[in-house]
């Protein structure tokens, strides 16, 4: 009986395929970030917002998809309300000194 092979994933045929998923445009970084490219342009000009690099003849604006789910994950992190250590209401309450006289 002869063996039958399963095809190749696209990523195994072209191998330009899987930098272009590594690497995301502006546009591209944008949607997958859930946010405008005119934000990502503003937060660039500001040095603010996901790590970004010009890359090729033209100087694009890329982003590397593994840094823009770092940064997300720093987002979340930073954030206290996806980071129960940073949660005010996960600490102790804290009593005021009544003062002199009390």
């Amino acid at each position: 009986m002869p063996t039958r092979s399963l095809p190749l994933p696209a990523a195994a045929h072209a191998p330009a395929s899987a930098a272009r998923a590594a690497f995301l445009n502006v546009k591209d970084a944008a949607e997958y970030l859930g946010l405008s490219p005119h934000t990502l342009y503003v937060w660039r000009h500001r040095r603010q917002g996901p790590p970004s690099f010009r890359m090729g003849p033209r100087g694009r604006v890329m982003y590397r998809l593994e840094v823009l789910d770092a940064w997300v994950w720093e987002q979340e992190q930073a954030d206290s309300r996806s980071n129960a250590a940073l949660n005010p209401l996960s600490s102790a309450p804290q009593h005021r000194d009544s003062g002199p006289g009390a």
